[in-house]
């Protein structure tokens, strides 16, 4: 018979997740090297959001990146002056320019990308007994299912 933690067991649990993501995101930017590249961390959001869908519009980017026009407009001039980024007219429609990813900045996500794989790799192999991996693979369906929950409607 299971029984409800209850809300106060709940928030704690929540907090602790919370807590661990983070130090893991702080860890991952650490050791892929993301802060030698001098780009903010929504930079490199939008940067990685370019090279992933573009050619793409900034309206688009905003949709995907959850922030405003501006915050996008802002950080497409931070990645052009760098030359990470252009922008051309989009074919079908003049008024609208198209961004697209230098290949350097391909490379520089690619880069960073596999220092978090990277790392990852080596801590699992580190501090991830054999017999606690099958409990790994069942955390990461969670962080997954949590990350995919929709709460619109009150509930689960």
């Amino acid at each position: 018979m299971t029984t409800d933690p209850g809300p106060q067991q709940s928030a704690a649990t929540a907090q602790r997740l919370s807590d661990a993501m983070k130090r893991l995101r702080a860890r991952l930017r650490a050791e892929s090297g993301q802060h030698s590249v001098g780009l903010t961390l929504t930079q490199l959001a939008v940067l990685g959001s370019v090279v992933r869908e573009g050619p793409v519009t900034a309206a688009r980017l905003a949709t995907l990146e959850h922030v405003s026009p501006q915050s996008i407009a802002q950080s497409l001039a931070v990645l052009k002056a760098a030359g990470l980024v252009h922008s051309e007219p989009d074919p079908q429609d003049g008024r609208r320019k198209l961004m697209s990813a230098d290949p350097t900045a391909t490379q520089l996500i690619d880069n960073l990308l596999a220092g978090r794989a990277a790392f990852l790799t080596r801590a699992i192999d580190r501090v991830v007994a054999a017999e606690e991996r099958q409990d790994l693979e069942k955390a990461i369906v969670l962080l997954e299912r949590l990350a995919a929950a929709d709460l619109s409607d009150g509930g689960i």
